[in-house]
């Protein structure tokens, strides 16, 4: 089987699988985006994603990433997402090829990306990541904290706030971290208008995530197989 005709199949069987949980939820399927996380695979992975109609893409690594997406130029719909923990000192260079960023979980990273943006002459959509258990070690900050966050990300005047995302913690049910962060997005909501999206579940709980109110569910392995290729 060539690598082209087996992501047609894994794709299908992921869009089967969100149509149903949509369906199970009383949601329109047009509700809940793919993001086709790409990280360590090939570029040419990517470009038979984007033929079979995705537009989409999740990356973690600054350096992968900026390569992967210089040389995808041609693909003009393409959009790309940075999903992974972030450090200020790559605020810039991701704000060269990222158009979101989905892991903002501090004020002074948000003050980073913002200054980078602003001297692009761009704006950058972002997502504010929640720990939803508050151990931030992993990443997201602390759901008390999400009110003074989202707050800088809104004054920061180069980044515009578009919902929220989270990771189940492996010691809770994933249905309870996203019926969770359900609740913060609904709360987010009320202050910042923009900040709709909630971006939760990945191939192994995408169901749970559609079921709690999840407009982006974050596809690797299901999709593009377990395999890891060497990062350029």
């Amino acid at each position: 089987m060539s690598r082209a005709e087996e992501l047609r199949e894994n794709l299908a069987e992921v869009e089967e699988r969100i149509a149903r949980a949509c369906e199970a939820a009383g949601r329109d399927r047009g509700e809940v985006m793919l993001l086709a996380v790409t990280k360590t695979w090939p570029a040419s992975d990517v470009e038979i994603l984007y033929e079979l109609g995705l537009r989409h893409f999740a990356e973690n690594r600054d350096q992968e990433a900026g390569v992967k997406a210089g040389q995808l130029r041609h693909l003009e719909e393409a959009r790309w997402h940075m999903v992974g923990r972030l450090q200020r000192n790559k605020a810039k260079s991701v704000v060269e090829w990222a158009d979101q960023v989905d892991s903002v979980d501090s004020v002074r990273l948000a003050e980073a990306l913002a200054k980078a943006a602003l001297a692009r002459g761009k704006t950058l959509d972002v997502l504010l990541q929640v720990s939803i258990d508050g151990d931030t070690s992993r990443g997201g900050c602390a759901v008390a904290d999400v009110p003074e966050l989202a707050g800088a990300i809104t004054r920061s005047g180069g980044l515009i706030l578009r919902g929220a995302m989270t990771v189940a913690p492996l010691t809770m049910k994933p249905a309870h971290a996203f019926e969770a962060l359900a609740s913060v997005v609904s709360g987010l909501r009320d202050d910042h208008p923009t900040a709709t999206g909630v971006s939760a579940g990945m191939s192994n709980d995408l169901e749970d995530a559609i079921s709690h109110g999840s407009t982006c569910v974050r596809v690797g392995t299901a999709l593009l197989g377990s395999r890891r290729l060497t990062s350029p």
